[in-house]
């Protein structure tokens, strides 16, 4: 499994844009789904700071992550330009995947 992993600052009037956009079912989870190896997305919400939001985009591979943003550069960015304006910040915290630990259990 591969994770890419966003921080968002939100503007405070834009947080309900910025989760129907970003959410599970959101315009970001819907270009996504367009592309083979696309598990889904996960919006969590900072319990002390409530308009900070991390985002958890789930692919099988990075190969497949690779392969979509090859493949999708101007939905990407036009949908990117697009969400700018919910934001004051926008991070990325990270690419990641699974490792297999020898002598853990699967």
């Amino acid at each position: 499994m591969y994770w890419v992993v966003w921080s968002f600052d939100v503007k405070p009037e834009q947080v309900k844009a910025f989760e129907r956009a970003y959410g599970p079912e959101g315009d970001w989870a819907q270009l996504f789904g367009r592309a083979p190896g696309f598990v889904g997305t996960e919006l969590r919400r900072e319990t002390d700071r409530r308009a900070h939001y991390l985002t958890i985009d789930r692919w099988q591979t990075r190969e497949d992550y690779k392969r979509f943003k090859e493949a999708f550069t101007n939905e990407y960015t036009t949908l990117d330009l697009r969400c700018g304006r919910f934001t004051d910040v926008e991070q990325k915290i990270g690419d990641f995947e699974s490792r297999e630990v020898p002598g853990s259990a699967p």
